[in-house]
Protein backbone atom coordinates (compact mmCIF):
# COMPACT_ATOMS: atom_id res chain seq x y z
CA UNK A 1 0.00 0.00 0.00
CA UNK A 2 1.58 3.14 -0.98
CA UNK A 3 -0.47 5.65 0.92
CA UNK A 4 -0.03 5.86 4.74
CA UNK A 5 -3.54 5.03 5.99
CA UNK A 6 -4.84 3.62 9.25
CA UNK A 7 -5.42 0.09 8.42
CA UNK A 8 -9.21 0.66 9.78
CA UNK A 9 -9.24 3.07 6.62
CA UNK A 10 -8.20 -0.17 3.87
CA UNK A 11 -11.06 -1.93 5.71
CA UNK A 12 -13.79 0.42 5.53
CA UNK A 13 -12.85 1.06 1.38
CA UNK A 14 -12.43 -2.67 1.14
CA UNK A 15 -15.64 -3.70 2.31
CA UNK A 16 -16.86 -0.72 0.41
CA UNK A 17 -15.52 -1.60 -2.67
CA UNK A 18 -16.58 -4.94 -2.50
CA UNK A 19 -19.87 -3.82 -2.18
CA UNK A 20 -19.80 -1.33 -5.27
CA UNK A 21 -18.46 -3.90 -7.04
CA UNK A 22 -20.73 -6.77 -6.14
CA UNK A 23 -24.03 -4.62 -7.17
CA UNK A 24 -22.11 -3.30 -10.54
CA UNK A 25 -21.45 -7.87 -11.22
CA UNK A 26 -25.23 -7.89 -10.41
CA UNK A 27 -26.15 -5.77 -13.42
CA UNK A 28 -24.17 -7.20 -15.82
CA UNK A 29 -24.73 -10.81 -14.54
CA UNK A 30 -28.58 -9.87 -15.10
CA UNK A 31 -27.56 -9.38 -18.80
CA UNK A 32 -26.86 -12.79 -19.01
CA UNK A 33 -29.16 -14.56 -16.56
CA UNK A 34 -32.85 -13.27 -15.11
CA UNK A 35 -33.03 -12.41 -11.48
CA UNK A 36 -35.06 -15.46 -10.21
CA UNK A 37 -32.15 -17.55 -12.58
CA UNK A 38 -31.16 -20.95 -10.82
CA UNK A 39 -27.36 -20.21 -12.13
CA UNK A 40 -25.49 -20.12 -8.57
CA UNK A 41 -23.52 -16.83 -9.12
CA UNK A 42 -26.43 -15.26 -9.54
CA UNK A 43 -28.41 -16.75 -6.58
CA UNK A 44 -25.29 -14.95 -4.74
CA UNK A 45 -25.68 -11.89 -6.04
CA UNK A 46 -29.08 -11.82 -5.90
CA UNK A 47 -29.51 -12.77 -2.18
CA UNK A 48 -26.50 -10.21 -1.13
CA UNK A 49 -27.88 -7.32 -3.41
CA UNK A 50 -31.04 -7.09 -2.22
CA UNK A 51 -31.12 -6.15 1.26
CA UNK A 52 -28.82 -2.78 -0.06
CA UNK A 53 -31.52 -2.08 -2.92
CA UNK A 54 -34.02 -2.20 -0.02
CA UNK A 55 -32.00 0.05 2.01
CA UNK A 56 -32.19 2.83 -1.17
CA UNK A 57 -35.35 2.23 -2.26
CA UNK A 58 -36.41 5.35 -0.57
CA UNK A 59 -34.26 7.70 -2.61
CA UNK A 60 -34.35 5.69 -6.10
CA UNK A 61 -36.25 7.78 -8.67
CA UNK A 62 -39.13 5.05 -9.82
CA UNK A 63 -37.76 6.22 -13.49
CA UNK A 64 -35.43 3.66 -13.48
CA UNK A 65 -35.48 0.92 -15.05
CA UNK A 66 -35.94 -2.68 -12.15
CA UNK A 67 -32.59 -4.00 -13.98
CA UNK A 68 -30.59 -1.03 -13.42
CA UNK A 69 -31.48 0.08 -9.95
CA UNK A 70 -28.23 -1.89 -8.35
CA UNK A 71 -26.25 0.47 -10.89
CA UNK A 72 -27.72 3.46 -9.09
CA UNK A 73 -26.85 1.74 -5.57
CA UNK A 74 -23.02 1.27 -6.76
CA UNK A 75 -22.81 4.98 -7.66
CA UNK A 76 -23.93 6.17 -4.30
CA UNK A 77 -20.73 3.60 -2.91
CA UNK A 78 -18.38 4.85 -5.48
CA UNK A 79 -19.61 8.54 -4.25
CA UNK A 80 -18.68 7.68 -0.61
CA UNK A 81 -15.32 6.28 -0.92
CA UNK A 82 -14.72 8.83 -4.02
CA UNK A 83 -15.68 12.07 -2.52
CA UNK A 84 -17.03 11.51 1.15
CA UNK A 85 -14.51 8.97 2.53
CA UNK A 86 -10.93 11.59 1.64
CA UNK A 87 -13.39 14.33 2.99
CA UNK A 88 -13.90 12.58 6.38
CA UNK A 89 -10.23 12.02 6.51
CA UNK A 90 -8.99 15.33 5.18
CA UNK A 91 -7.61 14.71 2.28
CA UNK A 92 -8.43 16.15 -1.15
CA UNK A 93 -9.78 13.92 -3.39
CA UNK A 94 -7.08 11.81 -5.33
CA UNK A 95 -8.35 10.56 -8.90
CA UNK A 96 -8.69 7.25 -10.43
CA UNK A 97 -7.10 4.41 -9.22
CA UNK A 98 -6.47 6.13 -6.04
CA UNK A 99 -8.51 3.67 -4.21
CA UNK A 100 -7.13 1.14 -2.31
CA UNK A 101 -8.70 -1.71 -2.89
CA UNK A 102 -8.69 -1.26 -6.86
CA UNK A 103 -4.87 0.04 -6.62
CA UNK A 104 -4.05 -3.21 -5.06
CA UNK A 105 -5.81 -5.04 -8.11
CA UNK A 106 -3.99 -3.08 -10.62
CA UNK A 107 -0.80 -3.59 -8.78
CA UNK A 108 -1.00 -7.52 -8.83
CA UNK A 109 -2.66 -7.05 -12.64
CA UNK A 110 1.28 -5.57 -13.31
CA UNK A 111 3.18 -7.44 -11.55
CA UNK A 112 1.59 -10.86 -13.19
CA UNK A 113 2.43 -9.55 -16.59
CA UNK A 114 5.55 -7.89 -16.09
CA UNK A 115 6.12 -11.74 -15.10
CA UNK A 116 5.31 -13.09 -18.06
CA UNK A 117 8.34 -13.35 -20.72
CA UNK A 118 7.24 -13.51 -24.28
Amino acid sequence: MSANFHPLVYIIDYILGIIMWTLIGRVAMNIFQREDSQFFFMKVFVKFTNPLIYMFKPITPSFIIHPLVPLYVAWFFFMIRFYLMPWILGYSVMGMLSFPLESEISRQIYQFFNSIKF
